[in-house]
């Protein structure tokens, strides 16, 4: 069955409630988004089901009751209580990309269980977005974190932070700096407030950069596997650009604990990255078990 998020900010209207403070048999009415892309793309008919998530946990099983140009309703079905995040939580400081590389870097990491992005600007970097810009932006790359956990079954999208410069997100990582947590867009400003999602502002277990690979340094933190252990363990990562991070950026990240992980001999794109740090995660949780 087609999978919808069904965004439920009070920023964009007050008719979309939280799906879980409604009974079995309710019948809602669709965002336009989803009467769009149910409707209009994918052609659905009156008696076809599908499946909403909001991001609160579970989903729920619906059957189309009407449908026209910009509107339509359904009928809650069922609530099925299964959550497929990842055992992990993983938080990215991502330098930002150009284009489909970083759309694409966004995309895996959701399907791979990520729980929130940090976009990250740099003075001389590839991409700096203008005050007017980022708005849109941050919409669109969270979008693209929306329609990944459509297709990959994930119930919690990952949330994606408005872009800081990375010297001021390492400043801001400190124990004492309780409010360390950048803006999200509208469509996902009520998952901000959500107890999954409160981990991303407390302090890592174990935060790690991926470096360039060197002789000179461990394959990868000596504490690594010994975090895997814990029951749900939450990981920072720090992803530079192409090229990767200049000397004083890896001084500033290892002065607030990140250290360095090397991942094989070969030089990752900034887009591969995220793909290769969170599977090999993954990997390694599962052996620890």
């Amino acid at each position: 069955m087609r999978r919808f998020f069904y965004a439920t900010s009070s920023d964009i209207d007050a008719n979309y409630p939280k799906l879980n403070t409604l009974s079995i048999g309710a019948d809602i009415a669709l965002t336009e988004s989803i009467v769009h892309h149910w409707g209009r793309v994918l052609r659905a008919n009156v008696g076809d089901e599908g499946i909403l998530f909001d991001g609160f946990g579970g989903e729920y099983q619906v059957k189309l009751q009407d449908i026209g140009k910009k509107n339509a309703t359904v009928t809650l079905l069922a609530h099925v209580n299964e959550d497929r995040s990842a055992p992990i939580h993983t938080k990215i400081g991502l330098v930002m990309s150009h284009g489909e590389r970083m759309d694409y870097a966004i995309q895996k990491a959701t399907e791979l269980g990520v729980t929130g992005i940090q976009l990250l600007s740099r003075h001389h970097g590839e991409v700096n977005l203008k005050p007017a810009q980022v708005d849109k932006k941050l919409l669109h790359w969270q979008q693209v974190a929306i329609a990944a956990s459509e297709q990959c079954g994930l119930n919690r999208p990952p949330l994606i932070f408005a872009p800081i410069s990375i010297d001021d997100w390492l400043q801001s990582l400190n124990t004492n700096n309780a409010n360390r947590q950048t803006a999200v867009s509208p469509i996902v400003s009520m998952l901000n407030q959500d107890s999954y999602y409160q981990i991303l502002q407390q302090s890592a277990d174990l935060r790690m950069q991926l470096s360039v690979p060197a002789p000179e340094q461990p394959a990868m933190p000596e504490s690594l596997l010994t975090v895997l252990k814990q029951e749900s363990p939450y990981i920072e990562l720090l992803i530079g650009p192409e090229g990767g991070l200049s000397e004083n950026e890896r001084k500033q990240a290892a002065d607030v604990g990140f250290a360095p992980w090397q991942i094989g001999i070969r030089v990752l794109r900034t887009e591969t990255a995220p793909v290769v740090a969170l599977a090999t995660l993954h990997a390694l949780y599962y052996l620890q078990k």
